[in-house]
């Protein structure tokens, strides 16, 4: 059974820090390109950064460029989103996203960026 289990979201004061983790499960995790996205009220979901198998290229939402960083660790199934210097547009669920042949979706991880 194929599963993605996001923590690590919650309520953070705007300049704060907050790290994502996701666990991977029932599926071979080392294949798969891994992404966060996010969706505030009443938008769409956005890519927000996405890594390749090994880790090697990433990609990031302009808005997040500089703040936000993804990693990966193939040994643990894990795929991680450092958030830093966090302000009230990053306030949404963040999802784990994996995607080869088919893709997967974890149930996500609200994260409230306000004072």
């Amino acid at each position: 059974q194929v599963q993605l289990v996001e923590s690590g979201g919650g309520l953070v004061q705007p300049g704060g820090s907050l790290r994502l983790s996701c666990a991977a499960s029932g599926f071979t995790f080392s294949i798969y390109t891994m992404s966060w996205y996010r969706q505030a009220p009443g938008k769409g979901r956005e890519l927000v950064a996405e890594i390749t198998t090994a880790g090697d290229n990433t990609n990031y939402a302009e808005s997040v460029k500089g703040r936000f960083t993804i990693s990966r660790d193939n040994a643990k199934n894990a795929v991680y989103l450092q958030m830093n210097s966090l302000n009230s547009e990053d306030t949404a669920m963040y999802y784990c996203h994996a995607r080869r042949w088919g893709e997967y979706w974890g149930q996500g991880t609200q994260v409230t960026v306000s004072s």
